[in-house]
């Protein structure tokens, strides 16, 4: 490709000074030289083949348009290399001048975990492929479990288990090794444990975890065991007849039975008394007044605040004798002191054991109240509203016992009574069972669901009628 088309002349210019050089047009060489870079980079059109000049065009001639959908496109334009990467693309072919070079390699930003896994190089790389080991196999194995989907019910969850018997070597019989050392040595041995309060630990309640039925209970018992569940029952129930009658004793019986008519005759004279007190109170300090004010009269004026009179004032001789009088008082209480203390010295065996006593009885009183306590600890607490009362013992009596399970009367539940040991063992709150009355409904009969030919017309027209013929027969009637 020439840089002058032909046909076209050139103008000459004079170039006699350095200025005019400027105006020399130079860029037929400059497209030459362009042209000539631009083969070295793509080559030229005898160095390539005809499939990459020419384009075999195989498109029929009249091709349907097709409509592509938003999807579609989408799809296509994701297929295709993104246009903000397309300068960073090589398509030079010119060759490297340098052939070697020693590329340096920038230290990139971050770990490069990739390296890490495949070539450890470092301890820590190491512990941790072997740790990501030891997790891809537990869940491998908590992914076979869950497809198994087995599940076990070999433990017992009411049974006590010390962490210490699944560490050998924790659990010591002398008892060297405590438990927060046996929780230190676990968590660094690698099986750690949560550190629990020791009220965690703490037995609230004595009782067995599953306390059988009484034998008397069988449906089929022995003549002693139900004998004595019928004794026990008997002894129950005479306490609560007892404390029954204890109570109406103190209470009901106590008070004498009235007549409404003495009643009302005390009730009236308990809320009319003082009522006849008050009027006699009233007419004295009336008659009190009147005294005063003719008393008033009869007197001299006199000031609010009384004179000073000079015969009042004490002597020097009286002031003497009453100072005597204080330190005379003063020595004879001291006397009196010193005598008790030479006699409480004397008394000093009888107050050790005075003291002697008073210590005892303390210590038998901190006993008793530890006592108290101690049982208490272990006694159903009361966790809600309600306190926990013994159920009523399920007894047969000797008519209703059959002997075999089909004839014998059913008397106990038992779910009922896994739920009462559950609230005595202070594993849920005692609760009652509450009835709730129904809403009173007022029913009425709705005209349309009522016999046939009868309306309130016809009940209108009855009345009119009965009420003229007893008009006419002079009767009374109530409607």
């Amino acid at each position: 490709m020439t840089a002058v088309e032909p046909g076209t002349k050139k103008k000459r210019i004079s170039k006699k000074n350095k200025s005019a050089w400027r105006k020399t047009d130079i860029q037929d060489v400059e497209q030459f030289l362009e042209d000539q870079r631009q083969e070295e980079r793509i080559g030229t059109f005898t160095e390539k083949q005809d499939e990459d000049l020419f384009v075999l065009d195989s498109t029929p001639l009249k091709a349907k348009p097709t409509v592509l959908s938003i999807k579609q496109k989408r799809k296509l334009n994701a297929k295709k290399p993104m246009r903000t990467f397309q300068p960073m693309e090589n398509t030079s072919k010119v060759q490297d001048p340098i052939v070697k070079r020693n590329h340096v390699k920038q230290k990139k930003n971050g770990r490069n975990i990739e390296m890490e896994v495949c070539n450890p190089t470092k301890p820590r790389h190491r512990q941790a492929n072997s740790d990501r080991g030891q997790y891809y196999v537990k869940m491998e194995q908590r992914l076979a479990d869950k497809k198994s989907k087995k599940t076990n019910f070999d433990n017992d969850i009411w049974q006590d288990v010390d962490f210490r018997d699944k560490i050998p070597g924790l659990k010591d019989e002398k008892g060297w090794i405590s438990r927060d050392l046996a929780l230190h040595i676990a968590g660094n041995v690698g099986k750690k444990l949560v550190k629990t309060h020791a009220s965690m630990h703490h037995k609230t309640i004595k009782g067995k975890k599953f306390v059988p039925p009484h034998p008397g209970m069988s449906y089929n018992p022995a003549l002693e065991a139900h004998k004595q569940l019928l004794s026990e029952v008997v002894e129950r129930e005479e306490g609560i007849i007892k404390k029954e009658q204890h109570l109406k004793r103190v209470t009901t019986s106590m008070f004498s039975k009235v007549t409404p008519e003495q009643r009302d005759e005390l009730r009236l004279i308990e809320m009319s008394e003082g009522m006849d007190e008050d009027a006699d109170e009233k007419e004295e300090e009336s008659e009190q007044e009147e005294d005063d004010t003719n008393d008033s009269s009869d007197k001299a004026y006199r000031t609010i605040n009384a004179a000073v009179e000079r015969d009042s004032k004490k002597s020097k001789q009286a002031r003497r004798k009453e100072l005597k009088q204080k330190e005379l008082q003063r020595k004879t209480e001291l006397k009196k002191k010193l005598k008790q203390q030479t006699a409480d010295l004397i008394r000093i065996k009888s107050i050790r054991h005075e003291l002697d006593d008073e210590a005892e009885d303390l210590n038998d009183l901190k006993k008793r109240r530890k006592q108290r306590a101690e049982k208490k600890k272990f006694e159903p607490k009361r966790l809600g509203r309600h306190k926990f009362e013994e159920p009523d013992v399920d007894v047969n009596m000797p008519e209703d016992l059959a002997g075999n399970l089909r004839n014998v009367k059913p008397e106990s539940n038992l779910l009922k009574d896994r739920f009462h040991l559950l609230q005595k063992n202070n594993m849920l709150p005692t609760t009652v069972a509450v009835t709730r009355k129904k809403a009173k409904v007022k029913r009425f009969e709705r005209n349309s669901h009522k016999d046939p030919g009868t309306s309130y017309q016809d009940l209108a027209d009855r009345r009119r009628a009965a009420a003229k013929a007893a008009k006419q027969t002079q009767d009374t009637i109530q409607i």
